[in-house]
């Protein structure tokens, strides 16, 4: 008897795979080794659907958050008010990190993501069906603040190793090449975002967008990360991930063990990307919030010039990885922190130069993002031994993004409206001296080990 597939070719009912056949379990093997791209494609297809998710987030809690959930104030307390929400995810982060390595310790790999995915599924949808302020009182604010927790301890959780698995297994001379390609999804989330609200606000009235056309973007985040982490779920679970992920003892490790071994690394990789993290929100969040509250151009035209940023940051991205290949990533990393030193200090005149100004702004903040962005994951976590690089980069990660970026849209909001834009540049700056210092240190620790 024969079996149809789904081609509609005939297969002998007695028939068994080799061990090299392609299937389900090794489609992304070749003779049972995996390649630097082929793990690059996981990498990518999981960081571009995790920064979509995050910039739909980031983009509503500046022109929608505010006025749904917060119309008893005005709009500058409003938005933040609404900054504060948004910062929840990235405090949660590290803690979503910890549990769910404890899940994946007592269960499994998969285990772990699916219970990622599930929970992080529920936040996305169930902040897009969410009551307003007017309909729901207090109740609304309360549940937005619990999907955002939720969103961030699912980020945590949906850490899989394979940015770790592509540093170890990149040629020596291509590094910093294959470490830029997760931070592709940075920009390339961000145009898809910018993208689809410029349409929404430019294709319905404000009261339709207020109404629904804001939710649109949440059920894409939401379809979008169900298909991602499914595909990646499919992908380490396959025997060829795991036996690399255990060969190379990526596996995790207990919080207490890490921070007595390695807490000095984790310190050091979160301060060398802090000026990257800073500018990430600076040049996407912040600049939107402030052109709203006060400008007059139009919302969805700023959106547009972001976008076209986000695509020099794409560009720069790229070029970041042969920079790095060339001069070094922590090289690459130090001299981007003293050009965005010396950005910083053309914040006020940029953004109170009319829209020439604003413009310039955008495209060379961008694209110093692009720049630094694309080496900050890679550049210190080289010096994690082997058994704890796996929960070592993933609480690095989460502590650059607590410390760099969670506030950065509140605190720079909040001192250009009581203080003016040049306390911005000092905010900036210190992001910049930091990742210096970082590096400087991290420098000096292996001069000395």
């Amino acid at each position: 008897m024969a079996t149809t597939t789904y081609d509609g070719s005939n297969i002998p009912a007695d028939y068994q795979p080799s061990p090299t056949s392609s299937g389900a379990r090794n489609i992304n093997a070749r003779d049972g080794e995996i390649h630097p791209g082929e793990i690059a494609v996981g990498v990518v297809i999981g960081r571009a659907s995790e920064y979509f998710d995050f910039f739909v987030y980031a983009i509503a809690s500046v022109l929608v958050f505010p006025s749904l959930f917060f119309p008893f104030d005005d709009r500058l307390t409003a938005t933040l008010y609404s900054f504060v929400i948004f910062s929840f995810a990235f405090i949660a982060r590290p803690f979503g990190t910890v549990f769910f390595m404890w899940i994946q310790r007592r269960f499994s790999r998969e285990g772990k993501l699916t219970g990622a995915l599930f929970l992080l599924g529920i936040s996305t949808v169930g902040i897009a069906f969410l009551p307003s302020f007017a309909d729901a009182g207090t109740t609304a604010i309360v549940l937005l603040a619990l999907f955002r927790i939720g969103q961030g301890l699912a980020q945590g959780g949906s850490w899989d190793g394979l940015p770790s698995l592509l540093a170890l297994n990149a040629p020596q001379n291509k590094r910093g090449w294959y470490a830029m390609l997760g931070q592709l999804g940075a920009p390339a989330g961000f145009m898809v975002a910018a993208g689809i609200f410029a349409y929404m606000i430019a294709s319905v009235s404000t009261l339709d967008f207020l109404d629904w056309g804001w939710r649109f973007p949440f059920f894409v985040a939401f379809a979008i990360n169900v298909v991602a982490l499914f595909a990646r779920l499919r992908l380490v679970s396959t025997p060829e991930y795991s036996r690399l992920l255990d060969e190379r003892e990526l596996e995790p490790v207990s919080l207490g063990e890490l921070s007595h071994t390695q807490g000095r690394n984790v310190i050091i990789g979160a301060l060398a990307a802090l000026a990257s993290y800073a500018l990430f929100h600076l040049v996407t969040v912040f600049p939107l919030s402030w052109v709203q509250l006060y400008s007059t151009r139009a919302v969805d035209s700023f959106l547009w010039l972001q976008f076209w940023g986000a695509g020099v940051a794409l560009l720069g991205t790229i070029a970041s990885g042969m920079i790095a290949d060339r001069f070094g990533r922590r090289t690459t990393l130090g001299t981007l922190a003293a050009l965005i030193a010396v950005f910083s200090g053309f914040v006020p005149t940029l953004m109170q130069g009319g829209e020439s100004g604003q413009n310039i702004f955008i495209i060379v903040g961008f694209a110093l993002l692009g720049l630094s962005y694309g080496q900050a994951a890679g550049a210190v976590t080289a010096n994690f031994a082997p058994r704890h690089r796996y929960t070592g980069a993933a609480l690095t990660s989460d502590l650059a993004w607590l410390v760099g970026a969670a506030f950065a849209p509140l605190v720079a909001l909040g001192l250009s409206a009581h203080y003016g834009l040049g306390y911005v540049s000092l905010y900036l700056l210190s992001g910049a001296v930091a990742s210096l210092a970082a590096l400087s240190v991290n420098r000096a620790l292996e001069i000395r080990d």
